[in-house]
């Protein structure tokens, strides 16, 4: 089964505004998660924060980049 993933407006601007590599690793996330779900534990530090949201690195250390997603309806938002 593929997995929907909506992308929210915020998200779409800040995606603009991130080096190369941070994007990439965004879209394959995403890609990820179409295909294989919202439960990511082949992720960087990812963890589930409550039943629908979930979370992962992008990049530790300073600045850090965090990916936060929720499932709703069976559709993923790519929230933060």
């Amino acid at each position: 089964m593929r997995w929907k993933v909506n992308i929210t407006g915020q998200v779409d601007k800040k995606l603009l505004k991130v080096p190369a590599g941070i994007f990439e690793k965004t879209v394959a996330l995403i890609k990820d998660i179409s295909l294989n779900g919202p439960v990511r534990g082949n992720w960087l530090s990812y963890g589930k924060l409550d039943a629908t949201r979930h979370h992962c690195h992008l990049k530790k250390g300073k600045p850090t980049y965090v990916a936060e997603w929720e499932v709703k309806d069976k559709e993923i938002k790519l929230v933060e």
